[in-house]
This record gives C-alpha cells, structure tokens and sequence, in this order.
C-alpha cells in the first residue's frame, strides 16, 4: 500500500540524508520526496511517499521519530489530507490545430501556460496523482519534449478539525 509521511526536521545539513539512509538500509523505496520550509526556519518538513505494508511502514514512522533532530513523523494516509503534486511539461504546440488542442486541455485541465515559443509551450500542471498522469497521458500524443514532476507534498485537513 502507498504511504505518504510528512516529517517535521531540523533544517541543518545532513539531516536529510539520515532519513533517507534510514530508508535505504531497511530497502525501502523512496517514490517521491520534497522539501520545503515550515512557518519555523530552524524546522522543514519532508514529505515521503513510499510503498509497504501498514506493519512495515509504522517501523519506519518509529524509526523516524528516534533521529536526534526529528520533531514529529505522521503517516498522513491514515488521516483526511489533501495531497497534491505539480509537473512542469514541455510540450509542442505548433500554431493552429495543435496549439489549440494543447490549450483546450489546459482550460480542462485547470493547467496554465507559463512559457511558450514558436513551436512549444511549458504547461504548469497540480493536483493528485491521477490527475497529473491523465493530463500527461492526453497532452503525450501531441508530443511532450519533457517532464519534471516535484513530488508530493501533503497537509491534513482543517475541515475535521472543526467537529
């Protein structure tokens, strides 16, 4: 089963890569990972997704939490959250039929053109996983040059909070 864990630390060089030798060691795969700042600049949050049984992946949380410098470790799959991933996607778009295509799927999309050219057009995707792979898949036959996927990041709902 997919997990996606958010990690909470310390923003200081090496801590990342002790988190992912944790992974690495055990023969874990990482799927996705991304890193960013918390509203705290001494603290950033990794997000990790990763496959594995619910056994398996509560003895990764464990071990997470262990490491010196991490502030807190939650499997967010087990939680309402909202989980969204961005693409960037060169693709082509020579004018006419086929640049009009390209922006017909971007307004269906709810993509947006950030760059265009001539004969290409970078397309800046978000959303879950199936949304980024269907887009993908309908813009690959008009031919896409390249992709660059960020990985995921996630946050739990507010909306359960409030009960």
């Amino acid at each position: 089963m997919r997990h996606t864990l958010s990690i909470i630390v310390a923003d200081q060089p090496g801590e990342l890569s002790r988190i992912v030798g944790l992974f690495s060691a055990r023969g874990f795969n990482i799927e996705t990972l991304s890193v960013g700042s918390t509203l705290d600049p001494e603290w950033s949050r990794v997000t990790i997704v990763t496959s594995g049984d619910d056994r398996t992946v509560e003895q990764i949380v464990k071990q997470c939490e262990r490491l010196a410098r991490v502030r807190e470790v939650r499997d967010v799959t087990s939680q309402p959250h909202v989980e969204r991933e961005m693409a960037l996607i060169d693709v082509s778009a020579t004018p006419g039929a086929n640049r009009q295509e390209v922006l017909s799927l971007v307004s269906v999309f709810r993509a947006k053109v950030v760059d265009i050219s001539h004969t290409r057009m970078l397309i800046e995707a978000s959303g879950n996983r199936e949304k980024v792979d269907a887009f993908i898949e309908m813009l690959r036959p008009l031919g896409i040059n390249d992709i660059t996927r960020s990985g995921y990041i996630a946050i739990n709902r507010v909306s359960n909070e409030e009960q």
